[in-house]
């Protein structure tokens, strides 16, 4: 039976692509209808695009492969923006106003649309997270209806290199798949598995990924400080690659053996060894010195990444997420390298999932950002029916067949949201913003016009009444 009402939610891991098709019920939990995955490895390079015909094919047939579950076609899907290069930038706009001026919620904007126009050179402003206000020296959330002599807004800004986002949104263009909307993938993940304690009494959400390693710190509910390390689980597996042996084998004795600590009291038999297959094996110690090793590297980055004014005001400490929170001991290892007590691994979203896939029922972290997409979905992307035995008849060639939509301009996403403005959302916005440009140079011209022909009339109109004059004089 084909599906009428679904959401469907992709996100792009170095490791693998993930597109998901899910409905959301009156109370509140979500149904998961379908899922579809696809090794990303040759074509997505730390959570970013860097070949696009690979991408184009990959986007395809992910959605000829939901499509193919749901028996329904796919109007358009929610993407989520994330990877290396993802990095958040702080920025301050300073205004001194007359004595005890009443700040305005038009002040505000202003000061807003003052931050959103500061160019960053080959980066893209994807989304601001508004900080407190420093009234007169005194820092406030909500400024409206104070009076001050000088008002400062705080911003944060996040960026990414313009190139990862053009990629991304070209891609999608090509397969003709239609983007509903994009969102900053660690904005939706925090969202799904933090809950309102953790944001409101500061916390470090640390996605262990492939290839990367996301760090996003939220204090008083705002999100303070959010980068993208390039080091994640691959780099692990090619240390044990070096052991002389392939990297799928280096992976699975990773899954298999790996400890993020080892007591160093402990003793271990210098013979020991863990076998690799039936013919070969490697010494224990060196086996775990290597894995050690790197994780305390990324670790350390991650302490790195901590503002000094919020490493003791995170009282929810860090909470773990990803494929690689699954490794044994991840929990300590953090807290002897860092020195936070407080680690929590979040295995699964907040909210309440029915699926009956395995992917999504293992409750092992690596499912946790695409349906923290999902659950941000809002539209409806079911199609049209098709016919399950000859799906490949429905599409145009180039991917699923879609109607023609209208594009929104993106104007109106609230700030902080984590929503992202699509490259066809950009371009209707700035032909929106011509025509309104042409709209008041017509007015402008128009007036002119009417000015000049009032003006004429006035000096005529003065003539008259000096020639009258004159005659009367006579």
């Amino acid at each position: 039976m084909a599906a009428k009402d679904f959401i469907v939610a992709i996100e792009f891991g170095s490791s693998k692509v993930t597109g998901i098709a899910g409905k959301k019920n009156f109370d509140g939990s979500i149904s998961v209808l379908a899922v579809a995955k696809e090794d990303s490895s040759s074509f997505i390079r730390r959570g970013v695009v860097f070949n696009i015909d690979k991408t184009v094919q990959s986007i395809t047939n992910i959605v000829h492969r939901l499509t193919n579950q749901l028996n329904t076609s796919i109007t358009k899907v929610y993407v989520g923006v994330g990877g290396q290069s993802i990095r958040s930038v702080r920025n301050t706009v300073p205004r001194r106003l007359e004595p005890n001026t009443l700040i305005t919620q038009q002040l505000v904007d202003s000061l807003m649309d003052t931050n959103s126009a500061v160019s960053y050179p080959d980066r893209r402003l994807l989304d601001i997270a508004q900080q407190e206000y420093k009234v007169d020296g005194q820092l406030i959330e909500d400024p409206v209806g104070i009076q001050c002599t000088n008002i400062e807004g705080n911003y944060l800004n996040i960026l990414q290199r313009e190139i990862f986002y053009e990629n991304l949104n070209k891609c999608f263009e090509i397969a003709g798949v239609q983007i509903a909307e994009m969102f900053i993938a660690p904005i939706a993940l925090a969202d799904s598995v933090l809950t309102e304690t953790d944001k409101r009494s500061g916390c470090a959400l640390v996605d262990l990924g492939a290839s990367t390693t996301t760090v996003s710190i939220y204090s008083r509910n705002i999100l303070r400080h959010l980068v993208v390390i390039p080091l994640g689980g691959n780099n692990i597996t090619k240390d044990i690659a070096s052991l002389q042996m392939e990297e799928s084998d280096a992976e699975k004795m990773k899954l298999r053996h790996a400890s993020a600590y080892s007591d160093p009291q402990g003793e271990i038999d210098d013979k020991m060894e863990l076998s690799i297959d039936t013919e070969r094996s490697v010494p224990t110690q060196k086996f775990n010195e290597i894995v050690e090793a790197r994780l305390e590297e990324i670790i350390k980055n991650v302490s790195g990444q901590i503002p000094m004014e919020y490493s003791n005001k995170l009282l929810n400490g860090i909470i773990l997420t990803g494929g690689g929170s699954n490794m044994r001991d991840i929990a300590k290892a953090f807290t002897i390298h860092t020195g936070f007590e407080k680690i929590r691994i979040a295995k699964f979203v907040n909210q309440t999932v029915n699926s009956r896939s395995n992917d999504i029922n293992a409750k092992d972290g690596t499912m946790n950002t695409v349906l923290g997409i999902l659950v941000k979905g809002n539209e409806n992307c079911a199609g049209e029916d098709v016919d399950p035995t000859n799906i490949f008849n429905n599409t145009n060639g180039n991917g699923p067949k879609i109607p023609p939509q209208p594009k929104p301009a993106g104007g109106g996403k609230k700030p902080g949201s984590g929503s992202v403005s699509t490259e066809a959302q950009r371009r209707e916005q700035q032909r929106e913003l011509e025509r309104q440009r042409k709209e008041e140079e017509e007015k402008a011209r128009q007036k002119e016009e009417e000015r000049r022909r009032n003006n004429t009339f006035g000096k005529k109109i003065a003539r008259w009444f000096k020639h009258i004059i004159e005659d009367d004089d006579e």
